[in-house]
Parts: structure tokens; C-alpha cells; sequence
């Protein structure tokens, strides 16, 4: 009996080791393009899309549609036996606490509330994770500007965009244009903070480009001052 315990922990052993040797980092280098090279997949037209009812915030004339597609749960219960699985569909894109709106957004249709036109955010594909509208700022200085938390590329090679890629920061202007990016392309988006009228964030660099971002790579801190009409990060060293 103790024999086939031992075999049988022996197994399993090998069975988890393989299981995590399988897990699939967080960016897949592409080594035969040219490291300063840059490409965003379109938005894929095709795809059934769906849109949220519009959210204003405080104090601003623009409404913001988030956009996204269905989705659909498997709920795991069947009932008429294991051949047949019932599902649940969700209409839901966004969730909106002020000043931050949250979920699975693909797009954002920008429009003036005393007008019919809407515009798009951006053209790529995109998964948008949060867009917080700095309302400290808006009261203080009349500046309106939102700051989003995204995914712009399928850095792991799965065939999707979500919080398994690399999350990157953006900024724009209340209506959507000026849509920049902040941090570097596959640097991984930590945190951001906004103080007074410089919006500080920090990233971490994959230095060892083994995929995984860790303890071995590379911290960034960075600020941009928000009154100047250009957003060009600028790069500090707190530790000295």
C-alpha cells in the first residue's frame, strides 16, 4: 500500500510541476521585428457590439458611452442531464462609482449633450479596465481630463485582451481627444497618483525579458505636469 502512495505522490508531483511549467507568461517576445516597432490591431468590425446608457460627470457637457461586447456564463448547472448546460447572458459593460468608471470596455462613443454626433476614442482594439476623470483638478484649475487603465496589445499571445497582458496608462481630454499614452510600450502600468496638477505614476520594466514581472526587474517613476499642452512624461528617482 505504501508503495502505491508513494508512486501515486510521485505522480502528482510530476503532474503539477508540468502544470506550472505550462502557464503562459505574461509577454511573448517577438524577436523577429525590430524592438522599437510598435503595431495595434484595429477594431475588428464584424464583432456585435453594445453599448451602456451614456454617463456624465460633474461639472462637464460630454457624455460617455462605454462600449463592449455580450457576454456570456456558463453556469455549470444543467437540467436535463450533463449533455445540456445552461448559460447567462450579461448586457452589462460598465459600472460607475464617481469619479471612475469600471468593467470590460472596448471602445467609448464621446458626444456633446447638446448634440446628436458621437466620436470614437480610439480606432485600435482595445480593453479599457478603468477611466477616472480627475475631478480635483477640474475644480482647481477648469482642466478636464480622464486617465485610463488598458490593454493595447495581446502581450501573452493568447488571442485575447484582458488583465492577463500588460496594463498600460492613457490620458485624454474630456471628450476624448488627446488620447496619449504615458507609459512605455511593455512596461507594465503599477500605479498613478494625481498630485495637485502632476498626474506621478511608476511602471516595471521585464529587464530580464523572461516574460514575468518580478523582483529582478526594473521599477519606473514618472510624472507629467497636466497644465503643459503637451503630456511628456518626465522621469524622477525617488531612492536617490
Amino acid at each position: 500500500m505504501k508503495r502505491y502512495l508513494s508512486i501515486a505522490t510521485i505522480c502528482l508531483s510530476v503532474f503539477c510541476s508540468c502544470t506550472k511549467d505550462t502557464e503562459k507568461p505574461k509577454v511573448i517576445y517577438e524577436t523577429q521585428k525590430s524592438k522599437t516597432e510598435t503595431t495595434y490591431q484595429k477594431i475588428d468590425s464584424t464583432q456585435i457590439k453594445i453599448a451602456d446608457l451614456p454617463i456624465k460627470f460633474n461639472g462637464t457637457n460630454y457624455l460617455l458611452h462605454p462600449v463592449g461586447n455580450v457576454r456570456v456564463y456558463n453556469t455549470g448547472s444543467s437540467r436535463y442531464g450533463s449533455s445540456k448546460i445552461n448559460s447567462q447572458v450579461s448586457y452589462k459593460i460598465s459600472n460607475y462609482a464617481t469619479p471612475e468608471i469600471t468593467g470590460f470596455i472596448t471602445n467609448v462613443m464621446f458626444q456633446h449633450k447638446d448634440s446628436l454626433s458621437l466620436k470614437p476614442l480610439t480606432e485600435n482594439k482595445m480593453e479599457i479596465l478603468s477611466i477616472t476623470f480627475l475631478d480635483e483638478l477640474a475644480l482647481k484649475t477648469n482642466k478636464q481630463l480622464l486617465v485610463y487603465s488598458l490593454v493595447d496589445k495581446d502581450t501573452n499571445k493568447d488571442g485575447k485582451y484582458d488583465d492577463n497582458d500588460i496594463k498600460t496608462l492613457y490620458i485624454s481630454t474630456i471628450n476624448g481627444q488627446k488620447f496619449t499614452k504615458l507609459t512605455k510600450d511593455l512596461h507594465e502600468l503599477l500605479d498613478w497618483q494625481l498630485i495637485d496638477t502632476k498626474l506621478y505614476f511608476r511602471s516595471i520594466e521585464d529587464i530580464n525579458k523572461n516574460g514575468e514581472f518580478d523582483s529582478n526587474d526594473t521599477v519606473h517613476y514618472s510624472f507629467i505636469n497636466l497644465l503643459n499642452d503637451t503630456w511628456q512624461p518626465e522621469v524622477y528617482n525617488p531612492l536617490g
